[in-house]
């Protein structure tokens, strides 16, 4: 438990600000505590996601070496291995980690703001990972499409020295591994067949929206009258608001038993929204905010 919280009752909290640096400083959804002030100072209380991000950094490590440890006996597959591992802490890691933590946060918002045992926590924190693993491999694949030069303040995968289009492969590692992650943990649980089918339903809607992106804008053969709203809300959804919104707190509804599928198109109506806006207000700052 985060000791400097002071309340129990949990809430979405949703942060807009008018710089463009990162989307951390822009717009955060993220589960958090509604608490008080701490009595010494009078500061704001650290978020849901400052208390735990220690913690959830620390299941990545631990699930790098289970998918490595075997591998690497065999000196036979070992350069294999030795290359995911470095792919792995290349390109998962780095980012602000909201995707992935809203899980924790999501799920214990829907047990009613109670402390998460160990085990329930380290399932949200794995499938969390889940996530950021799969906007991995969607982002090593989008960099080198869009000829990007920077990603999380570092160089590309694809442009380091001796990897090149080898990035398209290492892609594909990054996303294979998700499905070794989530047997090796959620075999057993009542819920594994349904958040499986929902990874591969979400990543196919997100490479909807990446396709339909680079339909719209294909290099310098642009066609302005494909600049409608119409595609713009079915880009940004699809591409963005589906993994990042829906997804967490849809693994979390499957993790306590909300498999029913109002309860999931419920859910899915408001979150889906929610990512509209997100990515409407990040791309008006890339155009107009202050660097």
């Amino acid at each position: 438990a985060c000791p400097h919280v002071t309340s129990s009752r949990p809430m979405l909290i949703v942060v807009a600000t008018h710089t463009r640096r990162d989307i951390s400083h822009r717009v955060h959804y993220t589960m958090c505590e509604e608490a008080t002030p701490t009595p010494d100072t009078g500061a704001p209380p650290p978020t849901y996601s400052e208390c735990y991000r220690s913690k959830f950094m620390a299941v990545f490590d631990e699930l790098v070496q289970e998918l490595t440890e075997e591998g690497l006996k065999h000196p036979e597959i070992a350069p294999g291995i030795e290359r995911l591992e470095e792919v792995l802490r290349y390109n998962v890691p780095g980012g602000k980690c909201y995707r992935g933590l809203m899980v924790a946060g999501s799920l214990r918002h829907l047990l009613a703001g109670r402390e998460l045992t160990p085990e329930e926590e380290r399932k949200a924190f794995i499938l969390g990972w889940c996530i950021e693993w799969m906007q991995a491999f969607i982002l090593v694949v989008d960099d080198i499409v869009d000829q990007s030069k920077l990603r999380r303040g570092k160089q590309c995968w694809y442009l380091k020295d001796g990897v090149g289009l080898l990035a398209v492969n290492d892609s594909l590692w990054i996303a294979c591994t998700i499905y070794k992650i989530l047997r090796k943990h959620f075999r057993s649980e009542s819920y594994y067949a349904d958040v499986s089918d929902l990874f591969h339903e979400i990543s196919y809607q997100t490479e909807l929206g990446q396709t339909l992106d680079l339909l719209t804008s294909p290099g310098e053969d642009v066609d302005f009258t494909n600049f409608t709203m119409e595609r713009y809300k079915a880009i940004v959804r699809h591409k963005t608001a589906y993994y990042s919104f829906y997804l967490p707190v849809a693994l979390a509804m499957y993790m306590v038993g909300l498999n029913d599928e109002p309860s999931h198109e419920t859910a899915k109506n408001i979150l889906l929204e929610m990512g509209e806006f997100y990515q409407v207000q990040d791309d008006f700052l890339d155009c107009y905010g202050d660097p």
